[in-house]
């Protein structure tokens, strides 16, 4: 669904989508969808006159499934997220000389030509929604950096003081 800044000064539109698994390019291939992902809100214009900044107001939900960051196996994530986002038009911004700004517009993304593509959004949303580190459970005992097996499903027998032998020339190095 496609915000069009000329549909915003006549009216706000509401939106209730849902999108299946892969219609959202997600921009990481370890990162998969699990079942729809559903955007329900409105967008509308703030001010038609001036900044023509669109707001969208709403709730993201979902399913994510992400590696865990310790043994790699699959894990679910699921995302629940209300939005209330500003956007501006880059064309407020695009000047040759910098330009200072305050905490509050930091908090405003911008959108290029006629408007703001909701699955833009969602995909930002989902992407910040993710822990940046994710786990499979607390107690995870990950992948043995020797033999490369999954701690959690079979034992090694690999001894724990490896060392890599490149720095064994400072083993005995002392200031």
């Amino acid at each position: 669904m496609f915000f069009d800044i000329h549909q915003l000064e006549r009216r706000k539109i509401r939106f209730d989508e849902a999108f299946g698994p892969g219609s959202i390019d997600l921009l990481d291939r370890g990162l998969t969808q699990v079942g729809e992902l559903h955007a329900a809100g409105a967008a509308e214009l703030v001010d038609p006159s001036g900044a023509r900044e669109i707001r969208i107001r709403g709730q993201i939900a979902g399913e994510m499934e992400v590696g865990c960051a310790r043994c790699l196996q699959p894990t679910r994530v699921p995302i629940s997220r209300a939005v209330d986002l500003f956007y501006r038009p880059m064309a407020a911004i695009a000047r040759e000389e910098e330009m200072a700004i305050n905490d509050a517009e930091t908090e405003i993304a911008f959108y290029e030509g006629n408007g703001v593509e909701l699955a833009d959004v969602v995909r930002e949303q989902i992407l910040v929604a993710l822990p940046i580190r994710n786990v499979c459970r607390e107690d995870c005992q990950g992948i043995c950096p020797s033999c490369g097996k999954n701690r959690n499903v079979e034992a090694c027998r690999c001894r724990e003081d490896f060392s890599d032998p490149r720095w064994e020339a400072l083993r005995n190095w002392r200031q």
